[in-house]
């Protein structure tokens, strides 16, 4: 058993007592990032704009206290938004108008909100916190990068004062006409916006970036806002066609946030509706929160690691009381998870902290939210979701091998022409093809076949038979950490086939064996030819 070292921030109230100045610090610098986007990310999802606020200051101040997670930030985060907004409109919700059926939506997905966190925090009773390692790693890219292409399709109208109308792909074709509808104004201050946003990714130095992106698009987009007077209802003309400005434009949140509290619906849980989404929040935010948590635990300075079901149930906690206040669901969120590690936080109170920050923001200062324009807030997701979907992504892969690069696009292809869970489900069938044309036995997909040997000198042996791939990657993780050997080895040498999940897998596994002092070595794949030159590439006898 491991111990911590002493010089390791712990979350504990003495932590907290130590290392308060750096985590209120941090808490403070991610407040800034998480507020705009908390109503962005609202807005994108057919909800009020105050409910994203609700979702981050629970999540913040009550996972600090559950999950053991140090470094992580709790609140709602882009990747659901395809999920939340197909859920209200499935429900009624109607983008204005009709408020009272729009209210009702709202209400009913709540109830849909609640159930999916009672899921969650079954699954992190019932320590189901490494289905999160089940899904391929291609096929889980392929998601991201879909919701991505989900949210620019939704938001690039907005960016520019317009509505939308459509499915996704029909959006994105009607991109180039947009320019042509654009109302001037509302497209100068989204424009702009999202040039600060773009741009700054190319800036290096420190000290330009002490203001971070969407507090500084805030910065000149309220003003300008202000300045053109894009509140007060009146026409303006542009290239001999008139356009309207008025109050539609701008976020709208009560100056009593307690008004704004909102119970849910749980008449719409047992729907067919309702269950379908039930399903896809408490297993795509659950996947999406796992994920996350793993990737800030490569990144924490003092590589600490989390427990995932501990997580789990923090988030499925959060996700219960969030939804039965009027709330966003939330995950663990990576990109201000890593803004907090870079703002020096020491302990998981950061994320209390932030929390901390953003009630006393909405419950003081409100009427100052309600100056921000809407093309603001949709201009940093179409970002967002640029980053999720750019070219970038589709090289990685094509580096990773050839054929990461057709689950990855099969992924994305499948959910742009059906659903998330559809769609995903596409990306682990092609996965599975690919597997048995290139010589895995099917039935090594579904049963996997390992033996345990002990050479009786503190080592132990554990030799995978057939194949090792992604759907028998669990059940040889929890073969593996079964070992109490100081020194456990990996032999492939019976394998036909090592896909690259569980060669990234065993990767991120034998560095946690290095920070316990111990050793995981793999070995007979010599004989084996990599699909490409990555140094994790699946591997074919």
């Amino acid at each position: 058993m491991t111990t911590v070292a002493d010089d390791v921030p712990q979350g504990t109230l003495e932590g907290l007592r130590q290392n308060w100045k750096a985590d209120a610090l941090s808490g403070f610098l991610v407040f800034l990032i998480a507020l705009p986007l908390c109503l962005a990310i609202s807005l994108a999802c057919g909800y009020p704009a105050i409910a994203g606020v609700f979702t981050a200051i629970i999540g913040g101040i009550l996972s600090a206290f559950i999950s053991n997670s140090e470094m992580t930030i709790k609140g709602p985060a882009a990747g659901l938004i395809v999920v939340a907004l197909g859920c209200v409109t499935e429900f009624g919700f109607t983008a204005g108008a009709d408020v009272t059926a729009d209210i009702q939506a709202y209400r009913l997905a709540l109830g849909v909100g609640v159930a999916a966190g009672v899921i969650q925090i079954l699954f992190g009773v019932f320590k189901a916190g490494i289905l999160g390692e089940f899904f391929p790693t291609s096929a889980v890219h392929g998601l991201l990068a879909s919701i991505g292409v989900l949210v620019i399709a939704t938001q690039f109208p907005i960016m520019l004062g317009l509505q939308g109308e459509g499915a996704p792909l029909e959006r994105l074709a009607a991109i180039p006409g947009y320019f042509l509808e654009m109302n001037p104004v509302i497209a100068l201050i989204g424009g702009i916006s999202f040039l600060i946003m773009f741009g700054l990714t190319f800036v290096k130095n420190p000290k330009l970036k002490i203001i971070p992106a969407p507090m500084l698009v805030l910065l000149i987009a309220v003003p300008l806002g202000m300045y053109f007077d894009i509140g007060r209802e009146q026409i303006v003309s542009f290239g001999g066609h008139d356009h309207s400005l008025g109050p539609q434009f701008l976020v709208n949140v009560p100056n009593d946030m307690f008004s704004a509290l909102t119970f849910p619906d749980f008449s719409g849980v047992f729907t067919s509706v309702g269950i379908k989404y039930i399903v896809m929040f408490s297993l795509i935010g659950s996947v999406e929160s796992l994920l996350s948590a793993q990737a800030v635990d490569q990144i924490d300075p003092w590589h600490r690691k989390t427990n995932l079901d501990k997580d789990l149930l923090a988030v499925g906690i959060g996700n219960t009381l969030a939804s039965f206040v009027g709330g966003l669901p939330m995950i663990s969120e990576i990109v201000r998870s890593k803004a907090n590690i870079d703002n020096g936080a020491r302990t998981r109170f950061a994320n209390m902290f932030h929390g901390i920050f953003l009630l006393a923001f909405v419950a003081l200062v409100p009427f100052l939210i309600n100056r921000i324009p809407l093309s603001a807030l949709a201009a940093m997701l179409v970002f967002t979701g640029f980053r999720l979907a750019s070219p970038q992504e589709f090289k990685h892969m094509y580096q990773v091998g050839r054929e990461q690069l057709i689950v990855f696009v099969s992924t994305i292809v499948g959910v742009l022409a059906t659903d998330l869970l559809v769609g995903i489900g596409i990306g682990i069938l092609v996965k599975a093809i690919i597997h048995v044309l290139n010589g895995t036995p099917i039935g090594s997909l579904f049963k996997s076949n390992f033996s345990v040997e002990d050479d009786r000198s503190g080592t132990a042996i554990i030799k995978v038979n057939r194949s090792a791939v992604f759907s028998t990657w669990i059940a040889l993780k929890r073969l593996i950490s079964r070992q109490e050997a100081k020194n456990v080895v990996i032999d492939l040498s019976g394998t036909k086939f090592v896909d690259h999940t569980v060669r990234a897998n065993l990767n991120v596994l034998q560095k946690e064996f290095e920070d316990s002092d111990r050793e995981l070595s793999i070995i007979g794949i010599d004989g084996h030819r990599p699909l490409s030159e990555h140094p994790l590439a699946a591997l074919k006898a």
